[in-house]
C-alpha cells in the first residue's frame, strides 16, 4: 500500500479498482490520471516513476489518481492485454468528473500504462498528455496530442528508442530523451519531474 493519499475503490467492468487519490493543496485546477507499468512483471500504482508523475502533478495543483490495473493490489479481475485496462482508466475518468466536475483532464503513464494511456486519450479530450518509456511495438499505441511530453531513456533495453522514434517520426512529435537513462529511470526520477515541470502550461 502507498503511505500518502487516500485509497478509495471504484466500480469497473471486472469488479472494483483500487485507487490512490493524491490532493493539491487548494483547489485542484484539474485532474491527473497516473497509469502504471505491465501489471504481469510487477507494474503496481506504487511504482516510482508513477509516484514521481503524480507527486508531480499534485505540485503543479491537480489531484492526482493512481489506478492498480485489474488483478493488481486489491483490483478485481485479471490481465486484459490493455483492453479492459482502457475501460477501467476510463471509469477513473468519470468518477474524477463526478467528484471534481469538469476540470482538466491529464492523462500520464509509464510503460504499459503509457501505451494504454494512447488508447484513452481517442475516447476522451485531454488537455494534455504525458508518456515516460511507453512500450511502442509490446502493445497498441495510437496517435496523441501534438503537445504531448514523450520521455524516453536513452539506454531503454525494454523499449529501445528506435521504437519510440517510429511511433513518433510519422506524428512529427517531439521526444524528450534522457541521456544514460534506462528503462527504469534509475537515479533519473528528478529529471522527470524537472521535464514535466518546465514543459507545463496552465
Amino acid at each position: 500500500m502507498s503511505a500518502a493519499g487516500e485509497h478509495i475503490f471504484i466500480d469497473g467492468a471486472a469488479g472494483r479498482i483500487e485507487t490512490v487519490i493524491e490532493r493539491p493543496a487548494g483547489v485542484p485546477r484539474g485532474a491527473a490520471l497516473v497509469a502504471h507499468p505491465h501489471p504481469l512483471y510487477g507494474g503496481t500504482l506504487d511504482n516510482k516513476v508513477v509516484q514521481t508523475l503524480a507527486r508531480t502533478f499534485v505540485e503543479l495543483g491537480y489531484a492526482a489518481f493512481r489506478p492498480n490495473f485489474r488483478g493488481v493490489g486489491a483490483s478485481e479481475g485479471v490481465h486484459d492485454e490493455g483492453r479492459g485496462e482502457t475501460e477501467d482508466l476510463l471509469r477513473v475518468v468519470e468518477y474524477a468528473k463526478k467528484t471534481f466536475g469538469p476540470l482538466p483532464l491529464v492523462l500520464a503513464g509509464f510503460s504499459f500504462g503509457a501505451a494504454v494511456q494512447t488508447q484513452v486519450a481517442q475516447r476522451v479530450r485531454p488537455h494534455r498528455v504525458v508518456l515516460v518509456g511507453v512500450a511502442i511495438g509490446r502493445f497498441p499505441s495510437e496517435t496523441v496530442p501534438s503537445d504531448s511530453i514523450v520521455i524516453h531513456g536513452e539506454v531503454d533495453e525494454t523499449i529501445p528508442l528506435s521504437k519510440v522514434f517510429e511511433w513518433a517520426r510519422p506524428q512529427e512529435l517531439p521526444v524528450v530523451v534522457i541521456p544514460g537513462a534506462d528503462h527504469f529511470f534509475h537515479l533519473r526520477l528528478n529529471l522527470i519531474k524537472s521535464i514535466v515541470k518546465g514543459s507545463w502550461r496552465y
